[in-house]
């Protein structure tokens, strides 16, 4: 597999984003003549992230754009001599000149896909050496960027279908990359856009974004547009003065709606002005900069009422600070009283948008029945997970040579489940989701309307179910390096999520204390684990 350029930036996972460790287990896979071996791994997670019963699977785009281009250059090859022992044999090195993934196979869950504990994000094979150095940067690829989704998921079911969510946390992200994949999986997890305009060049995110109080604050009311004149937005008829129709506008404001103001802030007003002339179409107000009532909501409706004048329409405000559930009720009101006193109805649907470390809590309290706020910016809850930073996930060997492999270690918790397997989601009459099944490659899979012995995972004892759909989880997406079906697109993944999470019951989608969902493996998993664990997996 020849290597290709990375059209979409990400610059940073390369063959040496790894640990030392995965190189020093090459030099021995080699050096005992195993490295064509063929091998299997398995990336999964064992516990569902924040206390919830589900995870959404992401990251399978970059990883098969990661395999697509791995070559290890000679930069890498001379670094890696620099780390290993000298005594190395350099037949070793060209031997790492020549890696490439044309060898390896890969099959996963679509992006997007409810995933639960046990049960394979990927399945990865192929020469020994080659899966295991994979290790590592698949690993990077997956946990991050699925963990991300989960949020935005869990984000999206509490604000509800309606409210639109903004993802503005690029300046709180653990660097540029974190920050990339952030913006990229929030969307897939239900955000509606993102403040990160790199995400919008490399990956297709819709962006957004309006001013900032440093706007607002840069101007003295002192400045003069060199050009205060705009046109109707019809686009005929005469120009107007803009500055001088808000000032006509402010004093009706302020007499006619009774705010009790005397003057509001001068260089707000300008700002506001200076924004509506480079935006007529898109003029928004942040109204918090110095005092919501008595400058920036009746600045803001002074500049929205000049420009309906002229045909354009205000796209809403923004407030960042203060009890943002009570101010919306309160903005939405004087919303309401201006539309009816100036004849201007669309004025009491502006949108309200608000920001302002926004917290699961605090969204839950913005998307109560009878909120007034449509627009909700989420940073740092969403870019850095603060209820759990890392999903965990591990990438586990199950074969070598076709021969099961399986680890045991004193924990119960961290053993494996051996084999090279296939997965399956059952499904009720009413297309309910009853369970899913883990069971070896080889057994022929379940059938719909056939009663069916499982053993769920953690239960000491098996049950029977008789499933009315079944459902294959993991498709072919890499065969011998060769992508099998093209991949879907991000939006296409981000519908496919939504989709996804619509059919989860209500007590599993439930974010506290859910009720678990079960994974189970079939009769013959489950002997060859009980046969192994007798053994010692020897």
């Amino acid at each position: 597999m020849a290597a290709e350029q990375d059209p979409e930036g990400l610059a940073a996972a390369r063959p040496l984003l790894t640990d030392l460790y995965q190189a020093t287990m090459a030099l021995g896979y080699w050096r005992a003549g195993r490295a064509q071996d063929q091998a299997e791994f398995e990336l999964f997670f064992r516990q569902c992230p924040f206390g919830g019963a589900f995870a959404l699977a992401a990251g399978l785009r970059d990883c098969v754009r990661f395999l697509r281009a791995f070559r290890l250059r000679d930069a890498d090859v001379q670094f890696l001599a620099s780390a290993l022992p000298s005594d190395t044999d350099p037949a070793f090195f060209e031997h790492l000149r020549a890696l490439d993934c044309s060898g390896v196979t890969v099959r996963a869950l679509p992006e997007g896909s409810l995933a639960f504990p046990g049960v394979p994000l990927l399945q990865v094979s192929g020469p020994l050496l080659v899966v295991q150095l994979l290790e590592t940067p698949l690993l990077c690829l997956v946990s991050y960027a699925s963990l991300i989704a989960t949020n935005a998921a869990r984000l999206r079911l509490i604000a509800g279908p309606d409210k639109r969510l903004l993802e503005m946390g690029l300046r709180r992200a653990q660097g540029p990359d974190g920050g990339l994949t952030a913006s990229t999986y929030s969307y897939l997890g239900g955000f509606d856009a993102s403040s990160n305009v790199l995400a919008g060049q490399l990956r297709g995110v819709p962006v957004a974004g309006t001013l900032a109080h440093s706007f607002v604050t840069s101007f003295s009311g002192s400045e003069v547009p060199p050009d205060p004149m705009l046109a109707p937005a019809a686009g005929q008829g005469a120009q107007v003065d803009l500055a001088a129709s808000v000032e006509t506008w402010l004093e009706r404001v302020c007499g006619h709606l009774g705010l009790g103001v005397q003057e509001p802030h001068r260089g707000e007003r300008a700002a506001f002005v200076a924004y509506a002339l480079a935006f007529p179409r898109a003029f928004q107000g942040l109204l918090d900069t110095y005092s919501v009532w008595r400058s920036g909501l009746p600045n803001f409706l002074a500049v929205a009422l000049a420009l309906q004048e002229l045909g354009y329409q205000a796209v809403g405000v923004r407030l960042d600070s203060g009890d943002l559930l009570q101010q919306a009720r309160e903005i939405r009101g004087v919303f309401r009283t201006a539309a009816a006193q100036f004849g201007v109805p669309w004025l009491q649907s502006v949108p309200i948008a608000v920001s302002n470390n926004i917290d699961e809590e605090e969204l839950a309290r913005l998307a109560q029945k009878g909120s007034e706020v449509n627009v909700i910016g989420i940073g740092t809850s969403v870019v850095t997970c603060p209820r759990q930073p890392s999903l965990g996930c591990v990438y586990k060997l199950v074969s070598v040579g076709g021969q099961p492999r399986m680890k045991l270690t004193e924990d119960p918790k961290k053993q494996t489940l051996p084999g090279s397997k296939a997965a399956f989601r059952l499904l009720g009459s009413d297309g309910s989701l009853l369970l899913d099944v883990l069971q070896l490659a080889e057994e022929p899979p379940p059938q719909a309307g056939q009663e069916l012995r499982v053993w769920p995972q953690g239960a000491r004892e098996s049950r029977t179910v008789r499933p009315a759909h079944v459902e294959p989880l993991l498709r072919l997406w890499v065969k011998q390096g060769q992508l099998c079906e093209p991949l879907p697109s991000l939006a296409e993944s981000r519908a496919f999520a939504q989709q996804s999470l619509h059919r989860l019951s209500p007590a599993h989608r439930r974010l506290e204390q859910p009720a678990l969902y079960q994974v189970a493996l079939s009769e013959k998993l489950q002997a060859l684990v009980d046969r192994l664990s007798a053994r010692g997996a020897l």
